[in-house]
């Protein structure tokens, strides 16, 4: 396209153009293609209702000025932006720099050769509604089956492929292609809802007969209605669930404000909570990089700073971590200049979660631990999640599409639903049983985070605060 370079070139062109004592350039090239889908109970057959491919270009300039005070940093980022607005986004990155002041979290921009990523000079890598070759066929046998039963069924498909170019005018050179997909489905029939999603990378495997059967099997629960008062109750909880749970307390595990004693990691009167035992099971919480089925990138992108990352850190290698190991917490993430701060390692966030027990052969999964419940509920997801108190990082939230009352191993019937408020690290001391850990795709969070692998839980005294007229 004239006036359009492509990805590596923009980045050399904003890199040559700068007069900065220091650049970063971040190019992302994506590609996006969806399905939606609605197919009515009292409406013949069910349709797409929107289904394309969107392509998009980011480009972000990050200018480092050095001063007698410190290095100040201006980032500007613009969309679409073509060869001729380079010098003016370059430019207006620069004289944001200047006019910051300096940087708290400014750090030497990292050399070449600190981490490795994949050819920088090839062309963009790009998904097409080709992702969607086996999975769309599958939806007309999902439509017929809804009619037939006199359910509604909606849902969303999405595959995003993001390629990133990182270029410094220290010499890094650096790319990665991330894919991400995932579908949603949604059923509604006499009355009740469920809801169940699924993450993938590629869209391969995903059998949508599979996951239309435990959504009629959860419609079918929920024929019987039972009216349950609020409380403590001993709860079992799907990993999709756990994971919005998990996903919050990794983003609120931040070095430097738990040394400064303003998280739930913080040690009362003074340090962290590292080496303490959170859980009483052998639960690890990591991440990898590397981890099949949910790679990510494996070295810092960052666009802007904040507190789980610096703009200065860019390029920075991102290995495994373990965040919580046997149950004892272990690491907590940081920034090099939080980690200069406080003492501890340099921990950059990783953008994927596990959680899982030392004994995954012998893990039982969720229909096995339902199957050996006297009386509990099981919650299959959770909601519009919001934080009460950092100082114990507690949550409350409401239940969405299904909370089932399971007495003597069946579950009996669909309960009402809830508010919640509880705390994911005192909840981790109240996991009495741990199942096998699958991929899954967290509801809350989907949209921002959506590589976890979680177990089923069993937690004791959940506590459902109030009764919700949400529905």
């Amino acid at each position: 396209m004239s006036g359009r370079n492509t990805a590596h070139q923009l980045v050399e062109q904003a890199l040559e153009l700068s007069r900065a004592d220091g650049c970063v350039v971040l190019v992302d090239e994506e590609s996006t293609a969806n399905l939606r889908w609605a197919a009515l109970d009292n409406r013949p057959g069910g349709a797409l209702t929107t289904n394309g491919v969107t392509r998009g270009r980011r480009l972000t300039v990050i200018a480092t000025v050095d001063g007698a005070q410190g290095t100040a940093a201006g980032v500007v980022a613009r969309e679409a932006v073509t060869t001729a607005e380079v010098a003016e986004l370059v430019r207006a990155a620069e004289a944001a720099a200047r006019e910051a002041g300096p940087a708290e979290d400014a750090q030497p921009l990292l050399p070449p050769g600190a981490a490795s990523g994949g050819d920088f000079t090839a062309d963009p890598a790009e998904t097409s509604i080709e992702v969607f070759a086996d999975f769309a066929p599958q939806l007309g046998a999902a439509f017929a089956r809804a009619r037939e039963l006199g359910h509604a069924l909606y849902g969303f498909a999405q595959h995003e492929l993001t390629s990133t170019y990182l270029g410094s005018s220290t010499g890094l050179r650096l790319r990665h292609d991330q894919p991400t997909g995932s579908v949603q489905f949604n059923a509604k029939g006499g009355g009740s809802s469920a809801w169940l999603g699924e993450s993938t990378r590629d869209f391969a495997g995903l059998e949508v007969a599979a996951l239309q059967s435990r959504l009629e099997q959860r419609l079918g629960w929920g024929r019987k209605r039972i009216e349950l008062p609020a409380g403590r109750y001993e709860t079992l909880l799907p990993p999709s669930a756990l994971a919005d749970l998990m996903i919050y307390l990794t983003w609120s595990s931040e070095a430097r404000d738990a040394v400064e004693g303003r998280t739930v990691f913080s040690r009362p009167g003074g340090g962290t909570r590292l080496g303490e035992r959170l859980a009483p099971l052998p639960l690890t919480l990591r991440a990898d990089p590397a981890e099949p089925g949910l790679e990510c990138a494996p070295f810092l992108l960052a666009h802007s700073s904040g507190d789980d990352r610096s703009v200065f850190d860019n390029g920075l290698p991102i290995g495994p971590t373990e965040w919580i190991r046997d149950g004892e917490l272990v690491n907590l993430h940081s920034t090099r200049h939080a980690a200069a701060l406080t003492g501890l390692p340099v921990r950059p966030m990783v953008d994927n979660l596990v959680l899982e027990t030392a004994d995954q052969a012998g893990a039982p999964t969720l229909e096995e631990m339902v199957a050996r419940t006297e009386r509990a509920l099981l919650l299959t997801c959770i909601w519009y999640i919001r934080e009460v108190d950092p100082a114990t990082l507690l949550l409350t939230g409401l239940t969405r599409d299904g909370v089932y009352l399971v007495e003597d191993g069946q579950v009996v019937g669909e309960v009402n639903n809830f508010r919640f408020n509880e705390s994911p690290v005192d909840l981790l001391g109240r996991i009495t049983e741990a199942g096998r850990t699958e991929r899954c795709l967290p509801r809350e969070w989907g949209d921002f985070f959506s590589r976890a692998a979680m177990p089923p839980v069993r937690i004791s005294g959940f506590n459902m605060s109030s009764v919700s007229k949400a529905s």
